[in-house]
C-alpha cells in the first residue's frame, strides 16, 4: 500500500471511531479496532471493478450503520467484516469470527452471505415477497439494516461504476432497499436511495426537477420568510421554545406526484412544508403541539380536510406529527408539520430513536428494538404501541419463499412439498406432477421445501391425482384441486358403472328402478347410488353377484359365466373354453391371441396357470406360483379365472429368466453359451454375469418350447464345472 492510501484509510477509520465513541464502551471500541485490523489484513489492497479500495467501502458502511442508522457494536463490527469472507469460506470463517467477536457477529455475517446469494432478476414484479425472503434468510434483522447501509454506500458511489450496471443497481434499490428503509422509519435513508435511483432510471426527469428547484429557490425562501414571521411572534409571546424551518420535498416525491397527478413541476403546490419543532417536556408534548396548531390556524385559514393527526394515533413505524394545510401569503396552500424534538428525531432517524426516548441506554435497549422490527416489516398497519410492548410471534416461521426456473418468487406455507409448489404454478401441473428437481437434485413429490430453493417440476400425461396425496400436501389450493380431481375421476367411473349395470339389467330382463337400487344399496351397505356405480366400474362389485342378489338364485359360477359378466361380448367371441366352461383354454400357439403372458412370472407351456382380468389390458396369464399370485387371490378373487394349456402339437418359444451362480472358472461364460446354443437348441436373448471375490452370479434370458424343455436346460447347466445353483428367476433350486 502507498503512504497516501494508508493515510486515507486512517482518516476514514478515525471518523468511524469518532462516530462510535459517542455511545460505545471502551471494550466495544477495542473490538471495533480488532475488526478493522482483521479486515485490513484480509482485504489488503483489493479494489472493486471501478478501482475503489474495498476496505474504504467497508469502513464507510460501518460509519453509516453507526451514524445514520444508530446500530450497536456487533453491527458495526459485522459491517467492517462483511467483505472479508466468501460463501465457500463460510464454515471456516464462522469458527474464526465466533472465537474473536462472538456468536452474534458470526450469525450476522452468515445472514449477509445468504441474502447476497439471492437473484433479483424479477424483483420489480414481486418486491414484497423478495423483502420477506430476505428477512427469512437473514435470521437477524441487523443483517437487513447493514445491507441497507451497504446499498446506500453503493448508490453514493454508483457514478464511479460502468454504465452497464447502473440500472440494475437502481432497480434493486428502488424496489427492495428503499421500501425496507421506509418501513423501518429510516426516512432520510429512504429519500436518498429513491433520489439516487431516479437519477439513473430516469435521468432526464431527474435533471429537469433539479434545475427547476434551483430556479425557484429564491422564490421559496421569500415565501417561507413571509410565512414564518407572524407565527414566530405569536409562539414566542406564548413562551414556546421552538425552531421553524422549511423542508423541500425529495426529488423522487416531486417526480412521483407529477406522474401520479399528471401535472407539470409548476403545478405541484406542496413542493415544501414548514416544520415547527417544539422543545417540550414529555408530559406536555401533545398539548404543546395542539397549542402551536391553534397559533398557526389563527394566523392562516386551514383546510380541515387535510388535517392529519399522527400524535393521538402514531403511524405503524412510530411516526408522530400533526399535519395541517393552510392558505399562506399570496393565497398559496402550504403544509405545516408540528412536532416535538423527540418526534422529529424518531421521524428523521427511525425507530432506533424511539428507544432512546424510552430511557434506553446502551445496546440492550437497541436489541429490544431489533427483536420487534420483524413485526413492522410484515404488518405495516400495526400500531407501534402494541408491538413494542407485546411482540411475541415470529411470523416468518409460518412461510417460505422459493424460486421457479424463470426466477419468479412463490410464497408457500412452511412445510410445503414439491407437489404444493406444482399446484401453486398451475392446477394442471399439479395433477400431472411426477417429481422434480430442487437445487438441481432429483426429489419426490413429498420433498419438503426450504427458503430460497430453486425448483423445477416434471410431469407426465399418464399421472393422475391419488388419494394419498392429501396426506402430505399442506396448501389449501393443492388439497382443493386434488379433491376436485378425485371427485371428477370418481364421477367418470360412476357414470361408466351405471352404464354397465343398465346393460346387464337389460340382458337379465330386470327393470331398472328405485326399488332395485335401494335393495343393492342396502345389501352393500352404501349410502349413495354413485358409490354403487363406482364400485361396479372399478370391479369391487361383480355383475354376476348383483344378478344373484336380485333374482334370489345362487348359481354355480363357471369361468365362462364370470368372464361374460366382466368382459364385453366382442372380447368373448375369440376365447376358447372347455366343454363345461370351467376353464379358459390357452393354446400353446401364442400368436394372435387376445390374452397376454404376464411378464412378472413369464409362464411357459406346461406350467400350472390361472388368468387375471385387468381393467385396461385384458386377460393376463400367470403361473400359479407367481410372486404376485397371493395378492391377486386375496384382493381381487372376482378377477381370477381358471385356465389350462391345450397342446396343438406346434412348437413355440416362451421367454423365461434363469438365475445361475457358483465359483468363477476360466471359460465359464463360454461353456454356458455353448450349452444354450448348441446342446439343447435354446435361443438366448441376453446373458449378464457379475464376478466378485472368486464367485459369480448371472442372469440368462432365453426362449424355450415348454416346461420339459426348460427342465432339460437347467439340468445341463447344473453339470457345468463351477456352477452351484440354477433355477427360474423366482424359484431357484440347488
Amino acid at each position: 500500500m502507498t503512504e497516501s492510501f494508508n493515510e486515507l484509510i486512517s482518516e476514514e477509520y478515525n471518523k468511524l471511531i469518532a462516530a462510535c465513541s459517542r455511545s460505545f464502551s471502551d471494550k466495544e471500541l477495542v473490538l471495533v479496532h480488532n475488526a478493522f485490523e482483521l479486515a485490513k489484513e484480509k482485504i489488503g489492497d483489493k479494489t472493486w471493478s471501478n478501482g475503489d479500495p474495498v476496505i474504504l467501502h467497508s469502513i464507510a458502511v460501518a460509519r453509516l450503520a453507526a451514524n445514520e442508522i444508530g446500530l450497536a457494536s456487533d453491527s458495526v463490527i459485522s459491517a467492517l467484516l462483511h467483505n472479508v469472507y466468501t460463501e465457500e469460506e463460510e464454515t471456516k470463517a464462522r469458527q474464526e469470527i465466533e472465537k474473536l467477536f462472538g456468536r452474534v457477529v458470526a450469525e450476522i455475517l452468515d445472514g449477509l452471505i445468504k441474502i447476497n446469494g439471492i437473484k433479483t432478476d424479477n424483483l420489480a414484479l414481486q418486491s414484497e415477497n423478495f423483502r420477506r425472503l430476505m428477512l427469512a434468510l437473514s435470521g437477524d434483522v441487523r443483517v437487513i439494516l447493514i445491507k441497507i447501509a451497504d446499498k446506500l454506500q453503493d448508490m453514493r458511489t454508483l457514478d464511479r461504476y460502468p454504465h452497464s450496471v447502473h440500472k440494475k443497481h437502481a432497480h434493486e434499490t428502488m424496489h427492495l432497499y428503499a421500501p425496507l428503509a421506509h418501513r423501518l422509519g429510516l426516512y432520510k435513508v429512504n429519500s436518498e436511495l429513491q433520489d439516487i435511483s431516479l437519477k439513473y432510471l430516469h435521468p432526464k426527469d431527474y435533471q429537469h426537477i433539479v434545475d427547476k428547484l434551483k430556479e425557484t429557490d429564491e422564490q421559496r425562501k421569500n415565501f417561507v420568510s413571509a410565512f414564518v414571521k407572524p407565527v414566530e411572534v405569536k409562539l414566542k409571546k406564548r413562551g414556546f421554545d421552538f425552531e421553524m424551518k422549511a423542508r423541500t420535498k425529495s426529488i423522487f416525491s416531486i417526480w412521483n406526484k407529477m406522474n401520479k397527478k399528471g401535472v407539470d413541476f409548476d403545478e405541484v403546490f406542496d413542493l415544501f412544508a414548514i416544520r415547527i419543532i417544539l422543545n417540550s417536556k414529555p408530559e406536555d408534548e401533545k398539548s404543546d403541539c395542539w397549542q402551536a396548531f391553534s397559533v398557526v390556524t389563527e394566523e392562516y385559514q386551514s383546510n380541515p380536510e387535510r388535517l392529519r393527526d399522527w400524535i393521538t394515533i402514531p403511524k405503524s413505524n412510530g411516526y408522530e406529527s400533526l399535519h395541517t394545510t393552510v392558505l399562506g401569503p399570496g393565497k398559496r396552500w402550504v403544509e405545516v408539520q408540528i412536532r416535538t424534538r423527540r418526534m422529529d428525531d424518531v421521524a428523521e432517524n427511525g425507530l432506533a430513536a424511539h428507544w432512546r426516548y424510552k430511557g434506553g441506554k446502551g445496546s440492550s435497549d437497541l436489541d429490544d428494538w431489533l427483536k420487534n422490527i420483524r413485526e413492522i416489516l410484515e404488518n405495516p398497519e400495526l400500531n407501534p404501541v402494541d408491538f413494542i410492548e407485546e411482540f411475541k410471534v415470529n411470523i416468518y416461521e409460518d412461510e417460505i419463499f422459493v424460486f421457479t426456473p424463470k426466477g419468479d418468487l412463490k410464497k408457500l406455507p412452511a412445510g410445503s412439498t414439491l407437489l404444493d409448489f406444482a399446484y401453486e404454478i398451475h392446477s394442471a401441473v399439479g395433477d400431472h406432477c411426477t417429481g422434480g428437481k430442487v437445487n438441481d437434485r432429483m426429489v419426490t413429490l413429498k420433498h419438503k421445501l426450504k427458503n430460497g430453493d430453486h425448483i423445477s417440476v416434471e410431469t407426465s400425461n399418464n399421472q393422475k391425482p391419488k388419494l394419498d396425496w392429501l396426506e402430505f400436501v399442506v396448501t389449501s389450493k393443492a388439497k382443493s384441486r386434488i379433491k376436485a380431481s378425485l371427485n371428477e375421476e370418481q364421477k367418470k367411473e360412476a357414470d361408466n358403472g351405471k352404464e354397465m349395470l343398465l346393460r346387464k339389467l337389460k340382458n337379465w330382463k330386470i327393470d331398472y328402478n328405485d326399488i332395485v337400487i335401494r335393495d343393492l344399496l342396502k345389501h352393500y351397505k352404501l349410502k349413495l347410488a354413485a358409490d354403487l356405480y363406482y364400485n361396479i366400474s372399478v370391479g369391487k362389485i361383480e355383475p354376476l353377484e348383483i344378478k344373484n342378489i336380485l333374482t334370489g338364485k345362487k348359481e354355480e359360477e363357471t369361468t365362462k359365466d364370470k368372464l361374460s359378466e366382466i368382459l364385453p361380448a366382442s372380447d368373448m367371441k375369440d376365447l376358447t373354453f372347455d366343454t363345461g366352461g370351467d376353464f379358459l383354454v390357452i393354446d400353446n400357439d401364442i400368436r394372435n391371441i387376445n390374452y397376454k403372458l404376464a411378464q412378472c412370472c413369464n409362464p411357459i407351456f406346461g406350467d400350472n396357470i390361472f388368468g387375471f382380468v385387468t381393467i385396461r389390458e385384458g386377460i393376463k396369464i400367470h403361473r400359479m406360483n407367481c410372486p404376485n399370485a397371493p395378492q391377486m387371490f386375496e384382493r381381487y378373487p372376482y378377477r381370477v379365472i381358471r385356465a389350462r394349456w391345450k397342446d396343438t402339437g406346434k412348437r413355440n418359444s416362451f421367454q423365461t429368466t434363469i438365475h445361475i451362480s457358483g465359483t468363477d472358472e476360466m471359460g465359464l461364460v463360454s461353456d454356458i453359451s455353448h450349452i444354450i446354443s448348441k446342446d439343447v437348441g435354446v435361443q438366448m436373448r441376453s446373458i449378464s454375469v457379475n464376478s466378485e471375490n472368486g464367485n459369480f452370479e448371472g442372469t440368462l434370458r432365453v426362449y424355450v418350447n415348454d416346461l420339459e424343455h426348460l427342465d432339460f436346460l437347467i439340468q445341463k447347466l447344473r453339470n457345468v464345472h463351477g456352477v452351484l445353483s440354477v433355477g427360474r428367476a423366482d424359484n431357484i433350486k440347488s
